[in-house]
């Protein structure tokens, strides 16, 4: 546990360093171009990049010490944010104001590549979790895990507004090149003791989807949870391409930060309930329990502009979050054969996040093209415009209401198939076995 509480707070540092500098240019890139399209752009890149490079990342950590592979994706943020600080310092600020600008998205691109190396950890820490903790404490290992994303969360909410406030991405950069330093050499100096990388020897450089698939299509129910999330990541993709936004419509850069930093106590006190009392005798109903709150709390946290309703919303909605996270680690843990954890969460992540990049590109013209006319001077206005409110932001609040709505609805009828039940009772009754030597290799 003393390895794990180190590997923990080793992630906290990368995660401040890697969301700090993903905030931070969204911030930026509204407040500069006060384009919601180049927003959910951005987003949507993310999300591409994320969903396309999960199932390799996944390979990578199969195949290597999974403090390599960490210390890895340190070295090519800390690479990536060197170059990105020298281009922002060598362009006019002008460049900065300009959505169309290819020096802007080159640079953009560049900084998402950088945080999202940082996935690769993403993957590697819950295979660490099957590793160094037995299996009746995994759920509770998963709760700290979703309490350390929560302490960084808070922390870059904290500091990205005020950063970008004072000086764009200078200061952004600066504070990431460091920190991310300062992770690689803690991460270089800790003892992890991974013995072996199993079944290395018949696996190495593969990928290996076919094997990956066929593993993961052997559980009963476990695509069918795979495909829920991705449904419900193409719906959640509105909020990513948004939520700023609209943030930022309500309130100052400044008090939006702060505010998110707040808010994002919510995925503390969720991982510290989950470390002390676990998921229950079956996570996944405390999944689809979460996904019905949260649902529930998308419907209504922007039924009116209010800047409280919307904070409250969010720290219920950010509380339950963990919840679903460490539901679905915990399940994998356990239905899944340890020397596949690694491309199954890089599968799993790949294929959830491969729906919500088309919303997340899509939702901003769409918001621009209809919701805001909408509700600012169309048919909308005198529809709900009178209890609703009017207007650009009420237009993207709508958006928020109606994906609640469609979210719950999905969520209760997957709660009401064979599926569910098929996975609920294979996490209960199955004792995981290794693969035997070369099987689905």
């Amino acid at each position: 546990m003393k390895t794990f509480y180190q590997i923990l707070a080793n992630t906290v540092l990368a995660n401040v360093t890697n969301m700090t500098v993903w905030f931070a240019m969204i911030f930026f890139i509204y407040l500069e171009t006060k384009s919601v399209t180049a927003t959910s752009i951005v987003s949507g890149i993310y999300l591409v990049l994320t969903a396309g490079l999960g199932i390799w990342f996944g390979s990578l950590v199969d195949h290597n010490k999974k403090k390599n592979v960490m210390i890895l994706s340190g070295t090519i943020s800390l690479i990536i944010y060197i170059i990105g600080f020298v281009i922002y310092l060598l362009m006019p600020a002008e460049t900065w104001k300009n959505p169309t600008a290819p020096t802007l998205w080159i640079f953009n691109v560049l900084l998402l590549i950088g945080v999202i190396a940082g996935n690769i950890r993403g993957i590697a820490v819950p295979t660490l979790v099957t590793i160094l903790i037995p299996e009746e404490g995994r759920a509770k290992a998963n709760g700290l895990t979703g309490t350390a994303f929560g302490i960084a969360f808070l922390i870059c909410s904290a500091i990205s507004g005020l950063l970008v406030g004072a000086g764009g991405m200078y200061y952004v950069l600066i504070l990431g090149i460091t920190m991310m330093i300062f992770s690689i050499l803690h991460m270089w100096f800790l003892p992890i003791p991974e013995k072996e990388i199993v079944h290395l020897e018949h696996q190495q450089g593969k990928v290996d989807l076919r094997g990956t698939f066929a593993v993961v299509a052997a559980i009963p129910g476990l695509m069918a949870l795979i495909l829920f999330s991705t449904i419900n990541n193409f719906l959640g993709g509105t909020f990513m391409g948004l939520m700023d936004a609209y943030g930022l419509s309500l309130v100052s850069v400044e008090t939006w930060g702060l505010l998110f930093a707040v808010i994002s106590c919510g995925f503390i006190l969720g991982g510290m309930f989950i470390s002390k009392y676990g998921l229950g005798k079956n996570p996944l109903f405390a999944m689809f329990a979460a996904n019905i709150v949260i649902w529930i709390i998308s419907a209504l946290f922007t039924i009116q502009p209010s800047i409280v309703l919307l904070s409250v919303g969010m720290l219920i909605y950010i509380s339950v979050v963990p919840f679903i996270e460490a539901a679905e680690q915990t399940i994998l843990q356990k239905v899944v054969p340890q020397e596949r954890q690694g491309r199954v969460f890089g599968f799993a992540q790949s294929v959830e996040q491969s729906a919500a990049p088309l919303t997340t590109f899509l939702i901003g013209p769409i918001a621009e093209t209809f919701f805001i006319p909408f509700m600012t001077t169309g048919a909308g206005v005198g529809l709900i415009g009178d209890w609703f409110g009017t207007g650009p932001a009420r237009g993207i609040a709508l958006v928020f209401t109606v994906t609640g709505i469609l979210g719950l609805i999905l969520t209760v009828a997957a709660m009401n198939t064979k599926y569910y039940k098929l996975l609920s009772e294979r996490y209960m009754d199955h004792e995981p076995e290794t693969l035997p030597e070369g099987e689905l290799a």
